[in-house]
């Protein structure tokens, strides 16, 4: 099958509000040769990121919209429109290939309308964006729902974070402090060919310069290294892990802060991790296995503690609640497409029932660490303030490091040029914090 048409099928999904890419591509990818998967996934990765900016131009040189019935076709016009203004690829090339997949679609009258218009882009489409770059939705290209929250949340800050989310994002890992140090594996990796850095605010982290099959990672396969960002490489040690704790993972999935958890201390007294869908863990438990680790994986709803709760109270909780992951745009630019405002109310609604329902299975001094990769207060520091405003045994302790912005509640990290996504830290105690 044609990249360019596996790609396209996969936003197509997207556009008609039916899939998430992480959905929709991966079926796309198994019916392409291996050769030609990389290409695929940055047709629709790119494409996505800039689509706000490609259906933009492309509205300049419709006659009328697609129909509901051809999100296809306009997927692939807007592939094709990605190929010419922001890839290397030859304009023949992405021309005649994007042209072709309408016959692949089955959709042979679209060919020439398809043809026009990615005409008419090789030969004005630079000039005809920059013109239309006056509407800060061509500009920035983020929907203008998110634009106000942004601007609204951070004005000093809210440009920075579209420029950021529109990169793309860099390749960063997390050693295994079990089985080695920063130190040795930057040493490995430059014997491998592989330039590398330390990571400014993560102990355990490690940055690529440039991004590559983690195949090609010494030791990948052993267990050596993660994948992770490093902004979520921080829960590890804001948890505050001592020997012979009982810990909760609450939304485990798909697992990397439950493996770096159990690389930080090894002696813990045991650790569950609890996600509400069982196909999520298996993902957890192959992470687990690669690395040699073990917990106790549960799936179930974390609000519904009578399912899964035996009593005992842990020392210890990780809720890496459900979020709008508007800070991690860059690693999934469909969320532009997928989501909408009337989400987060909604999400910070859960996100409150679930800590509601997680904090009476917390002991007394113990620590619960709240944390999303969203950027807007409603989910973050909102969220802490009205729970704590109706818990009057919870208490909330400074999120300590040089990493983020200090909020009333919690701190907001935003995403980095180069640097971590966006995250949120939140650190609540019950009574007086205890040591183990």
């Amino acid at each position: 099958m044609n990249p360019r048409l596996a790609a396209a099928r996969a936003l197509a999904a997207v556009l008609s509000g039916k899939a998430s890419l992480a959905g929709s591509l991966p079926a796309q990818l198994e019916r392409l040769a291996p050769r030609d998967r990389g290409l695929a996934q940055e047709l629709a990765f790119g494409t996505a990121r800039w689509q706000p900016r490609l259906a933009g131009l492309a509205s300049e040189w419709l006659h009328k919209p697609f129909r509901a019935t051809d999100r296809d076709l306009e997927a692939l016009l807007l592939v094709g429109l990605y190929q010419l203004l922001y890839t290397r690829i030859p304009a023949h090339a992405a021309i005649a290939e994007t042209v072709d997949g309408a016959t692949a679609l089955k959709k042979v009258w679209a060919k020439g309308l398809l043809n026009a218009v990615l005409r008419r882009a090789q030969q004005d489409g630079a000039e005809r964006l920059a013109a239309l770059e006056r509407d800060p939705v061509i500009r920035l290209a983020h929907p203008r729902w998110l634009q106000k929250a942004l601007k609204a949340a951070w004005p000093e800050h809210w440009e920075a974070i579209c420029a950021a989310n529109n990169q793309h994002p860099p390749l960063t890992l997390r050693i295994n402090r079990r089985r080695t140090c920063r130190e040795e594996y930057l040493a490995r990796l430059a014997a491998a060919g592989l330039d590398a850095s330390p990571c400014p605010f993560s102990a355990d982290g490690l940055q690529l310069a440039e991004p590559c099959d983690v195949s090609q990672l010494p030791g990948f396969a052993e267990g050596l290294v993660s994948v992770q960002d490093e902004a979520a490489q921080l829960c590890a040690g804001l948890l505050a892990l001592a020997p012979g704790q009982r810990v909760l993972d609450a939304c485990c999935a798909p697992g990397g802060k439950t493996g770096h958890l159990l690389e930080h201390e090894p002696a813990l007294a045991s650790l569950l991790a609890l996600d509400l869908e069982p196909k999520r863990l298996e993902r957890v438990r192959d992470n687990l296995a690669r690395l040699g680790l073990c917990a106790r994986l549960q799936a179930a709803d974390a609000r519904d503690t009578a399912r899964w709760w035996d009593g005992q109270p842990f020392q210890r909780i990780l809720l890496d609640a459900p979020c709008s992951a508007t800070g991690v745009i860059r690693r999934h630019p469909d969320i532009k497409l997928t989501r909408q405002p009337e989400d987060i109310a909604a999400l910070a609604r859960l996100q409150g029932e679930l800590l509601d329902a997680l904090w009476p299975t917390l002991a007394p001094g113990g620590l619960l660490l709240y944390a999303t990769c969203s950027v807007l207060p409603d989910e973050n520091r909102d969220t802490i303030a009205a729970f704590l405003a109706r818990t009057p045994d919870a208490r909330e302790l400074e999120v300590p490091g040089p990493a983020g912005l200090h909020q009333t509640h919690g701190r907001q990290l935003l995403p980095r040029n180069g640097g971590h996504d966006g995250f949120y830290y939140a650190r609540l105690t019950k009574g007086v914090l205890q040591p183990g």
